[in-house]
């Protein structure tokens, strides 16, 4: 009996120790509890350790604009399809500002090309560096003193191929070149060596029914005296005078004399 009771004793104990284990062995090996699920994530387990400090990013200050380095084109002054020929006549010329040979309008290209459209009644004076502007400039560079054959004494040359005329003394050019207008067809100025004569501050034209100022007569009924109309105008010409913008009439007026020796040489186009 009391056998019997010590080996119940045992079975009993075994019994209660098994209970309190968290696994189930004979349940292929599953845990026998499973926590409810959630859409929230799961926290990280506190850490003891202070967390690290992220420095500010420094601010960094806005580069400044960089300024141009060349003249603005101002507006209302575009560039021309002959830019650069322009520019580079005016340079060669001289005395009508400072340009940069590049091709490109700037303000400074604009004020010395509208400067030399002034000078020579080109118009409009836009600055823009169009056919006609090309065309006096090279008119002008294409003059030759030595053509005219001067020698030292007071002179007015005229040179018919290339529409201009200038005013020599000593042998040297002391007013000019500047432009002039012509005999057209049919009215052609006459070529040789003439002296002035008949010098009226206006004079009537009984031929043609129109007053000519600051008339210096060359030959026959031809002389020097302000244009009555744009002298640009080459489709009309003259009758056979030497048209002469305001400017440089007054100064041929005041310039040459009774007897002052004239050149004319060459052959306008189209006549």
């Amino acid at each position: 009996m009391r056998r019997l009771l010590v080996g119940l004793l045992a079975v009993t104990t075994l019994a209660l120790a098994a209970a309190c284990d968290p696994k189930d062995s004979t349940a292929g090996g599953q845990p026998d509890f499973v926590a409810a699920p959630t859409d929230q994530p799961i926290p990280a387990p506190a850490s003891s350790a202070p967390a690290p400090s992220v420095a500010p990013s420094p601010s960094v200050a806005p580069s400044p604009t960089k300024k141009p380095t060349s003249s603005p084109t101002p507006a209302g002054c575009p560039q021309g399809e002959y830019q650069k020929a322009v520019e580079q006549a005016l340079v060669t010329l001289g005395g009508y500002g400072k340009l940069t040979v590049d091709g490109k309008q700037s303000a400074t290209d604009c004020t010395a090309i509208k400067k030399f459209q002034k000078r020579f009644d080109i118009r409009p004076a836009s600055g823009k560096a169009g056919p006609l502007t090309r065309s006096v400039a090279q008119r002008l560079i294409n003059s030759k003193p030595s053509r005219c054959g001067a020698g030292s004494a007071l002179t007015a040359c005229i040179d018919l191929t290339n529409q201009t005329t200038w005013i020599m003394s000593g042998g040297k050019v002391v007013y000019g070149p500047t432009v002039t207008r012509t005999g057209m067809a049919g009215f052609t100025t006459p070529t040789g060596s003439y002296t002035i004569h008949d010098r009226q501050t206006k004079n009537w034209s009984t031929d043609w029914d129109v007053w000519l100022p600051l008339w210096q007569r060359i030959v026959e009924g031809k002389g020097f005296h302000t244009t009555t109309t744009y002298i640009h105008n080459t489709s009309i010409g003259s009758h056979g005078c030497v048209n002469l913008l305001p400017a440089d009439s007054q100064k041929y007026w005041n310039t040459l004399k009774s007897g002052t020796a004239v050149k004319i040489f060459g052959r306008r186009p189209g006549t």
